[in-house]
């Protein structure tokens, strides 16, 4: 009853009219444009080999080419995925071409990102909240968890959570862990249970059917690195490990895989990989990517001062206009933390966010001009 009050009362605020001086806020330079894939069904089934060899592989597009995760810098190395799937798995095949393959983790649930490694992360909601992590390296070791929410907003990650379907087979065009020639590639094969990310979902909690759309993105950590006593190992700069790198399929806009909003979408069809099916949004992205970077201006950055203010104080923000659309917002200060109301002037879905990130729609016959 309470959440329910507090909704209601900041959607009376939201939608009406006030003489508070509106807060300023620009955004539209961390608003993040996600990419977008069709994933299309199998005709057989696949053999999990780390090759992708069978005819659907090769009759699936990869990707464009990994980028730099804050989507300014080119990689050193090319990166890029292909996806298909069935009503039991997500296939993802991953290739990386990579002049020095090494490894030396084997413990599954180890921190695999302190060796070059492979990353999946899966949001079947589109809410930011509950979704899951695989990554792998190169000796196809495997760290799968999942978490209830982003860690910047307090979010406990589950190690124990374990695919115990799940299959991943790593495929080596070169010499593993020998530092005396260069390599070509190496790449991963996976299949994702389906079961397990539908357990994941807001009701109802089943796998994908036709068209559904989840968010999802892939990241590839690398370490430049050093060969002592004829090993490889991270390299150190006064003692101190320098910077990985992180190359991702879809732009994060900040060097954090764990913003789900910005993640990439895939769109699951019916069809076969012959076929070329047109990826259709079925939300409004320009509102809600806007909506996130209006929320984590209040989260973390110069709009934070908000959270200091008394509970029931609220305020409007001056009319956010890009791309010949006009979005209005509000802010209510609540018990629990805040409320983010956005609203497209020319739609009737207002948008809702609180102080966790986690993102609500709902249906008004107000349409705020």
């Amino acid at each position: 009853m309470k959440n329910i009050f507090i909704f209601l009362f900041s959607c009376i605020i939201f939608i009406s009219c006030n003489d508070q001086k509106l807060t300023k806020t620009d955004v539209k330079n961390d608003i993040v444009n996600p990419k977008t894939y069709v994933v299309y069904k199998t005709t057989s089934s696949l053999i999990i080999d780390g090759k992708a060899d069978d005819l659907d592989w090769k009759n699936t597009s990869f990707t464009e080419n990994f980028i730099d995760i804050e989507g300014v810098k080119t990689p050193k190395q090319i990166t890029k995925i292909k996806m298909l799937w069935d009503v039991n798995y997500l296939y993802i095949y991953a290739k990386l071409e990579e002049k020095h393959i090494w490894g030396d983790i084997t413990k599954r649930d180890a921190v695999i990102f302190y060796n070059n490694d492979f990353e999946v992360f899966i949001s079947p909601s589109n809410d930011t909240h509950n979704y899951g992590e695989i990554e792998v390296n190169a000796l196809n070791t495997i760290w799968d968890l999942v978490l209830n929410k982003p860690y910047n907003v307090g979010g406990k990650p589950k190690n124990n959570w374990n695919l115990k379907d799940l299959k991943s087979e790593v495929f080596i065009k070169g010499t593993l862990n020998y530092p005396d020639d260069e390599d070509e590639y190496w790449s991963v094969e996976m299949a994702i249970p389906l079961n397990a990310f539908a357990e994941l979902k807001n009701r109802p909690k089943v796998k994908p059917k036709e068209g559904e759309q989840w968010r999802i993105n892939f990241s590839r950590v690398q370490w430049d690195h050093d060969i002592i006593d004829g090993k490889y190992s991270r390299k150190k700069k006064d003692g101190k490990f320098l910077r990985e790198y992180n190359w991702v399929w879809s732009n994060q806009g900040a060097i954090n895989m764990h913003l789900p909003e910005n993640w990439g979408y895939v769109q699951f069809s019916d069809n076969d990989a012959t076929s070329q099916i047109e990826f259709k949004h079925q939300t409004d992205v320009l509102t809600e990517q806007i909506t996130y970077a209006l929320y984590r201006n209040i989260a973390f950055k110069e709009l934070k001062y908000l959270k200091q203010e008394k509970v029931g104080f609220q305020t409007e923000f001056e009319p956010i206009k890009i791309e010949n659309e006009t979005i209005n917002a509000s802010f209510l200060k609540t018990h629990t933390g805040f409320t983010l109301q956005t609203q497209n002037s020319k739609k009737d879905i207002l948008y809702s966010i609180n102080e966790t990130g986690l993102i609500q729609r709902k249906k008004t016959n107000n349409i705020k001009k």
